[in-house]
């Protein structure tokens, strides 16, 4: 049951680069949609997260993280904005996120500089999708190694955003609503 807890990414590892934009208004909402900076993950899948950045740390990469566990009510209101369930889960099923069984996340190099990718995050278009292939040999092989090395560590793509990577366990977990800050004075 351990696994079922949630942990706090910046302090279980360190070393992987966070931008959590739901905590800005840098993101396709334009509204800030947490209180604090923070990204949490159930503890089994923040363990298949750390290897696959010390497996990066070997080639001079890492990730950055720019979502991990999200509340259900932000679910709702992300529905409220775009009913398209190829970007936004329908909230009556639930989110991965809702588990904090999914990441949103990128590569960087040593300087914590992103690596190109065919899209910003969070952009819905067509060019997110895995399958989108009009663009250039680079960006394809860093969206093809950011798969390989969370596929390898037993997480699933998301066919729509090249981003979004679910944990192959997810189903283990219950839909959760905890408030960022409720969670940050536990974990």
């Amino acid at each position: 049951m351990e696994n079922h807890l949630f942990v706090d990414l910046e302090k279980f590892c360190p070393s992987i680069a966070l931008d959590v934009i739901y905590a800005t208004s840098n993101n396709f909402t334009k509204e800030i949609l947490y209180p604090a900076p923070k990204c949490f993950l159930r503890k089994g899948v923040a363990e298949r997260l750390l290897k696959v950045q010390k497996e990066l740390e070997g080639m001079g990469l890492g990730l950055k993280v720019f979502d991990g566990y999200r509340p259900h009510h932000v679910t709702v209101k992300f529905w409220n904005l775009i009913q398209d369930i190829r970007y936004v889960a329908d909230p009556k099923i639930g989110s991965k996120h809702n588990r904090g069984a999914a990441v949103d996340v990128t590569l960087v190099d040593f300087a914590g500089k992103e690596l190109e990718m065919p899209t910003p995050i969070d952009e819905m278009t067509e060019r997110a999708h895995r399958d989108y292939d009009n663009l250039s040999k680079k960006v394809l092989r860093h969206r093809e190694l950011l798969e390989e090395m969370m596929v390898k560590h037993g997480f699933v793509p998301l066919p729509t955003e090249w981003w979004h990577f679910d944990d192959k366990e997810w189903d283990k977990y219950p839909i959760e609503d905890i408030c960022i800050l409720e969670l940050a004075k536990n974990v």
